[in-house]
Formats: structure tokens, sequence, C-alpha cells
């Protein structure tokens, strides 16, 4: 990780190599507390809110106290000034006392760069039993510090040759990636997997969605399976680091990086440009 600048603990600076908060933490020892990774294009943060409305749902849903708001807005904003073209994290840790969350709780931000990617994604479908694929949870639709089942699916994917994981759930309806969100196009029409599912609700999907409408592009979100993927025309990921990126295989089909996902990519930049006024 090539971190730009300092840490940012609580608002206070740290020197990158400085910076750490106590193994004692939950967050550490039990993934308990909650993120948000915001992409800075020029030293602007794009869709700040949205994402400081997610912390704070996060954070409710894991009984912590909700972070200040403009606190937490005011440090992302500096951060993200500093580093410029960056991936801007905050992290809000669970504190050092299991039975009361939020005890002695910190809250870090820091900008990390961008680094180049590949122009598309390969992904292999995994089963992951631990998505509730419809069955909601406390946690459900939070950005939760947990992401060690994730994780194994994208090590896993990288494993056996592809660049990612795409999640299919224990009864068998495709879900997201480990850290991106799906869509694809059949004839013309946009699909892409409906909150209902217990899918994180996605700022760069949300974007996408509108730029579709922009396009006049008809998009159906809903519950599918695998096969509906697999008979798509165009499948690419969606998120924070990739914007929107073509997906070239799942599995072992092949699918082309078409019209319809470049529209989509040149809509997503010029949404960033009008809202940053780049």
């Amino acid at each position: 990780m090539s971190v730009l600048g300092s840490v940012l603990i609580d608002g206070v600076p740290v020197a990158a190599e400085d910076a750490s908060i106590s193994v004692f933490d939950i967050g550490f020892q039990r993934g308990y507390g909650c993120f948000e990774a915001m992409r800075s294009y020029d030293g602007s943060i794009f869709r700040l809110e949205p994402h400081l409305d997610r912390l704070e749902l996060s954070a409710t849903k894991l009984r912590l106290p909700t972070p200040d708001r403009d606190s937490i807005a005011s440090w992302c904003r500096s951060i993200a000034e500093t580093a410029g073209e960056s991936v801007v994290r905050v992290f809000v840790s669970g504190g050092t006392d299991a039975r009361a969350p939020g005890t002695d709780s910190h809250v870090v931000v820091f900008a990390e760069a961008v680094r180049p990617g590949a122009p598309n994604l390969t992904v292999q479908t995994r089963i992951a039993p631990w998505h509730t694929d419809g069955d909601w949870s406390e946690l459900t639709g939070a950005k939760a510090l947990s992401y060690g089942f994730n994780l194994a699916a994208s090590v896993a994917a990288q494993d056996d040759g592809f660049g990612d994981a795409l999640l299919v759930g224990r009864h068998g309806h495709v879900l997201e990636g480990p850290t991106f969100s799906i869509g694809w196009i059949s004839e013309g029409v946009f699909h892409t997997p409906g909150l209902e599912i217990g899918i994180l609700e996605s700022i760069t999907r949300t974007a996408v969605i509108e730029v579709a409408g922009r396009l006049g592009m008809t998009v159906r979100e809903g519950i599918y399976g695998v096969d509906d993927v697999m008979n798509a025309d165009e499948v690419f990921a969606m998120s924070t680091v990739r914007e929107v990126l073509p997906i070239v295989h799942v599995d072992d089909r092949e699918f082309g990086s078409g019209v319809g996902t470049k529209s989509l990519q040149d809509g997503f930049t010029s949404l960033v440009d009008e809202e940053l006024r780049r």
C-alpha cells in the first residue's frame, strides 16, 4: 500500500510509518468496526455525503457511537486535497471492550495512491455461504471491517488464474464481487442484482444507474441466477476503485468489451467531471 501523506487518527496527523491503534481493539481482534473508501479526483471527493451516510448506517448497525460527521468530512477533505488523485479510506474501530463497543474507538483517515489497473477483469464464480443471499441479519447493508471471507474468495480465484471472484449465494443467486458490484447488458437492458438480496448499496452502482437513465437505457434490478450473467452480451464491474470495468471472462465464458459498457464508462466520467467541475 502506497500511503500519500500523513495518517489522521482522530484528526491528529501521524506519519504513516508510526500510525497504529491498540492490538486490543476489537477492530483488530474481531473485525468489529466499519469503513468507507472514496475516490478523490484531483483533490475532490466524489459523493462524499452518500459515503458518510453509509458510514453512519454501518456504525448504527454495529451499535457504535455515530462518528462526528462534520469532523470526519473535514478530515477526508483535508486528506484528499493533499493527496490529489487517490483513494481516501476511513476506518472506525470497534474500541477495546467487546461488551461495550465504541469504548476507546478511533477514527483513522488516510489516502493511498490509485494503482493503474488492467483494462478489463476476469472473474470466477464462487459460492459465498456466509452471505445473507436474501436472508437479512443485523449487519446486512453495513460496510463492516470483517472482510476476511470476501478476501479469501478473491485470493482463491486469483490462485485459479482469475482476476477476482464473483460471489454466488447459497440459494444460487448472483450477488456481487468481493469489493465491487456486478452489472450486465442483455439485448440493450442493464441488469444488476437488487438491494433486496442483501448486497451492499454501492455508491458507484447508484451513480452508474443514474448514468444509464441519462443514456435512455432500461435498468432492471432483481434476483438473478448465474445463467442470467452467462447469457448476457456484456458484463462489467462497478466500484470506487475500478469505476466501470469490463468483465471479459466469467469462468470459461468469454465476453467482449461492448459499446454499452463503453457508454457507461464515458457517462460515469462525465458525471464525475460535472459534479466536481473539473
